[in-house]
């Protein structure tokens, strides 16, 4: 069965740092484009970073830019987030997803895991 799930969301200190991963399973993982979602309580969900084309390419929100880094390890089916100076603003549930890099309706999200930033 497909499955994303997310891990390293935890509460930390404004300035600090915190590294996400997304492990996937059930699926070839080089054949999907992943991206990192977040919604932070009475928002909208917003595309943080993810990948652009084939050829590794990547795209950030402005706001993160300069303090976050996607990459992705496709020999062991992973996604990482690295968030360093980490702002309260940054406080959301942060979501893995995947979609298919050839049919693009096929779609999947992780369960999401929590960043607390506090002040």
């Amino acid at each position: 069965q497909v499955q994303l799930v997310e891990s390293g969301g935890g509460l930390v200190q404004h300035g600090g740092s915190l590294r996400l991963s997304c492990s996937a399973s059930g699926f070839t993982f080089s054949r999907w484009k992943m991206n990192w979602y977040r919604q932070a309580p009475g928002k909208e969900r917003e595309l943080v970073a993810d990948f652009v084309g084939f050829g590794g390419g990547t795209h950030y929100v402005d706001s993160v830019k300069g303090r976050f880094t996607i990459s992705r390890d496709d020999a062991n089916n992973m996604m990482y987030l690295q968030m360093h100076s980490l702002k309260p603003e940054d406080t959301a549930v942060y979501y893995c997803h995947a979609v298919n890099r050839y049919t693009t309706t096929w779609e999947f999200w992780g369960q999401g895991t929590q960043v607390t930033v506090s002040s």
